[in-house]
């Protein structure tokens, strides 16, 4: 029997980092026109709650997508790859990357699994259970964000950096860039990331998918302000905002709003800050940029990559893109 190897869990996060990041993210998105919150603050446990149930909705079809895509080519996803340590980005209980790595295991190759989030408790947890699950992999999860840790992935063998989800839409152009620059900085010639995108479909489909009729993704958007309120003592009344999905199609992604319905004077004394909002303006809370294979490609090559294969499920709804780090440094 393969003795169970225990985990190791590295911090690089402060202890009041979410507390100062907040903070710092609500004086600069709100206290700026055109006012903002990064989407990172929908998360808490009720938004993390909400989002699970978004995942299950009829009209959601991301989740499944890319889950089927990996139960349809995981195998050949590890055997392109060749690596012996697999990292994930924003992992959260890691739950679809274990049919990546039932693939890996069953290679031989793996060795080490890295898993990377923001939550402590959640990335613990689930570390726990993936070195019983898998007794021969060490597992080395890093508590970090993904957009300012990258330097400290483990090194060693050749890796492969799965970044699931289509949460790289979530990113502005520019933050792509400087994402997909840092990541292959990062990375070793030979090295590898398996990049889940969202792809261009009709926007009849897209609002559908953003705007469900039960109203769930309302209250998980409206969720910002709620944690606002609750961690830095602010009065936005969040029964006097509605919520606003739409298809941009110069930019080609879901723009993802509230909007104040009545003229309000918001008090945030944890930030030092009081804003006041004209009936009908708008805080965007969150993007979701929609993607073309060859605008991935391009995209990644401009960061270092190149692409290997371009796996879709059978509707062609989403795509899983393999890259690896070329031997170059792209001009950047």
């Amino acid at each position: 029997m393969t003795r169970v190897k225990e985990p190791v869990v590295s911090v690089h996060l402060p202890s009041d980092w979410a507390a100062s990041g907040l903070v710092q993210d609500v004086r600069r998105g709100l206290g700026a026109q055109p006012r903002s919150l990064p989407p990172k603050w929908l998360y808490d446990d009720r938004g993390s709650e909400l989002f699970d149930l978004i995942t299950r909705l009829p009209e959601y079809y991301p989740t499944e997508a890319e889950r089927s895509i990996l139960h349809a080519h995981a195998d050949r996803i590890a055997l392109l790859s060749g690596a012996t340590t697999l990292v994930e980005l924003g992992s959260g209980t890691s739950d679809k990357t274990r049919i990546l790595l039932d693939a890996f295991a069953a290679t031989g190759q793996l060795q080490r699994f890295v898993p990377v989030d923001v939550s402590e408790g959640t990335l613990r947890g689930a570390a726990e259970q993936i070195s019983a699950a898998y007794p021969g992999v060490q597992v080395e999860a890093l508590v970090g964000d993904f957009t300012l840790h990258l330097g400290h992935l483990p090194t060693g063998g050749r890796r492969m950096v799965a970044f699931l989800g289509g949460t790289i839409g979530n990113l502005y152009v520019e933050e792509r860039a400087a994402f997909l620059g840092a990541l292959a900085d990062s990375l070793a010639p030979g090295d590898s990331l398996l990049l889940g995108t969202d792809l261009v479909k009709s926007a009849d489909r897209l609002i559908a998918a953003y705007d469900d009729p039960r109203g769930v993704t309302a209250e998980f958007v409206g969720n910002s302000l709620r944690v606002v309120n609750r961690e830095l003592g602010a009065d936005f009344d969040l029964d006097a905002f509605g919520y606003v999905a739409f298809w941009d199609p110069l930019m080609e992604r879901m723009d993802l709003r509230l909007r104040a319905e009545v003229p309000q004077h918001v008090r945030i004394p944890g930030a030092g800050l009081e804003i006041d909002l004209a009936a009908g303006e708008e805080i965007r809370v969150e993007i979701s940029t929609k993607f073309r294979p060859e605008g991935v490609r391009a995209e990644l090559a401009a960061a270092g990559f190149h692409v290997e294969e371009v796996f879709t499920d059978v509707a062609g709804d989403f795509a899983l893109t393999l890259a690896t780090r070329t031997g170059v440094p792209a001009a950047r």
